[in-house]
């Protein structure tokens, strides 16, 4: 409640003054409660930071770990001797080794296009019905068989039908053919092509002329493609054709240049034919690994430098940081610096991080040595053990990034340091606000007792002041009259 003005006025005495004074003085424990309020969520703020860079770890330890069918160790790169004839890409199942690929032929898609140019694209092309048939021709174009499953499309072709609008009729149908026209100084030919590579997907269009001949190179059957058939409007640029090659020596053919599955794991890209053969190198991709050891140490050497700046005295002002003595957090410290220290029986060749080149650095850090690192990659099998391997019997056989991970998971869980330290601070600053609240509550209660209490002294020693000043004009008249006699 705040303080009345009208205090005082019939004393004379500052009340509002004492009564703002004495409030004041009721309330300073407030001030010492807000200080610490602060610092809690200050501390909170810091674990939460604490809780993200240990996270990271857990993410980093766990591409290291090698569990079944993800990580790093079952990543693989492939590189070919000639790209201009084939590349390929490794996936995460394909297996180490050499592959001599040979390419004779690529996969094509049947081109047809029109025998006569017609004058320009807003030419008529006569009027009847074209049926369109994917599928597979035989040597020379003498025999057509179609396509399991696939289904004839017919399209209906009017007298107001031009070479554009044939065009456009013809790609909405959908029907495994896409057109398009080419203009040049003789005039407009309309071409035909394939939608999908491969001797399957090829196609034969017929026609139902209305001017009564389906085979002649007038009307509609100028842009029927049907050889058995006498259609010699549409002229062959290029049959329809499957990818042939050999993988080590077994010949392959594929209705696509991407030859997916030949070879496990591996996707081969056919770019060009080659005589020779191109060799396909798959290896395990190191340069992941080596990144995935990076980051490891990235993650480590960050949350070491926050501890240390959270935790550090500053003798100049002379204050130390929000984490100063906290036992938990120097728990989390000391814990992973035992996965560091701790020898390992997970790998007989790596028996330390440092022999894989991640060392230990004076401020906390962890640094890698290039030079280790690109050594230890040499024995590669050695060195995923020394990560990787599981040994629940045996704690001390456990691999380095499954000790990582396993202590990252334990710090993070509900029942973890972290978690429960971050939680007994927000206890403490819930029970800091209701003690807040409750000295506010406390404090509102005295000073409504101050002003009734003042507000009762200021009446008092008003009347006390007005009698004061009656029995002094009564004996200063009672001299006077005494006076004149």
């Amino acid at each position: 409640m705040p303080a009345l003005t009208s205090l005082g006025i019939g004393s004379g005495i500052d009340l509002n003054t004492m009564l703002t004074q004495l409030v004041a003085l009721e309330r300073k424990p407030l001030e010492q409660m807000k200080a610490e309020a602060s610092k809690l969520q200050t501390k909170v703020s810091s674990f939460g930071q604490v809780q993200s860079l240990v996270s990271r770890i857990q993410d980093a330890a766990n591409k290291l770990k090698g569990t079944a069918g993800s990580g790093v160790w079952t990543q693989s790169v492939a590189r070919s001797a000639n790209e201009a004839v084939v590349t390929a890409v490794g996936g995460s199942s394909a297996a180490s080794g050499s592959y001599a690929v040979s390419v004779t032929a690529l996969a094509a898609a049947q081109t047809i296009a029109s025998g006569s140019a017609f004058p320009d694209a807003s030419a008529l092309v006569g009027s009847g019905t074209l049926t369109i048939e994917v599928g597979s021709w035989s040597a020379g174009q003498a025999a057509f068989t179609a396509k399991a499953g696939a289904t004839a499309v017919q399209l209906a072709v009017t007298a107001a039908d031009t070479v554009q609008t044939l065009r456009d009729k013809i790609n909405a149908l959908g029907a495994g053919v896409s057109a398009s026209l080419v203009t040049d100084a003789n005039g407009t030919r309309l071409a035909l092509r394939s939608s999908a590579t491969g001797a399957a997907n090829g196609f034969r269009i017929t026609a139902a002329d209305d001017d009564g001949n389906h085979a002649d190179a007038v009307g509609l059957s100028r842009v029927a493609f049907d050889p058995p058939g006498g259609t010699t409007g549409m002229l062959l640029n290029q049959a329809a054709a499957n990818a042939t090659a050999s993988v080590n020596g077994v010949a392959v053919e594929s209705a696509s240049n991407e030859l997916a599955g030949v070879v496990e794991g591996l996707t081969l890209r056919l770019r060009g034919t080659s005589a020779t053969p191109v060799d396909v190198d798959v290896s395990p991709d190191r340069e992941a690994i080596t990144e995935a050891v990076k980051s490891l140490a990235s993650a480590y050497s960050d949350l070491a430098r926050y501890i240390g700046e959270q935790t550090r005295y500053d003798p100049n002002s002379k204050v130390g940081g929000p984490l100063q003595g906290d036992s938990a957090v120097g728990n989390v410290l000391s814990r992973l610096r035992g996965v560091l220290n701790t020898v390992s029986g997970a790998s007989s060749v790596f028996g330390r991080l440092s022999d894989v080149g991640l060392e230990l650095q004076r401020d906390g850090t962890l640094a890698v040595d290039s030079g280790k690192l690109d050594k230890a990659l040499g024995n590669l099998d050695a060195m995923k053990k020394a990560f990787t391997n599981a040994d629940a019997l045996e704690p001390a056989n456990e691999g380095f990034a499954r000790r990582f991970a396993t202590l990252a998971t334990e710090l993070l869980a509900v029942d973890g340091t972290l978690t429960t330290r971050t939680e007994g601070l927000r206890k403490l600053i819930t029970q800091n606000s209701e003690k807040q609240n409750r000295l506010e509550d406390r404090v509102g209660r005295f000073e409504q007792r101050l002003v009734q209490q003042f507000t009762a002294m200021d009446s008092n020693l008003a009347r006390l002041n007005a009698l004061n000043s009656y029995v002094t004009q009564q004996l200063a008249g009672l001299a006077a009259s005494n006076g004149d006699r």
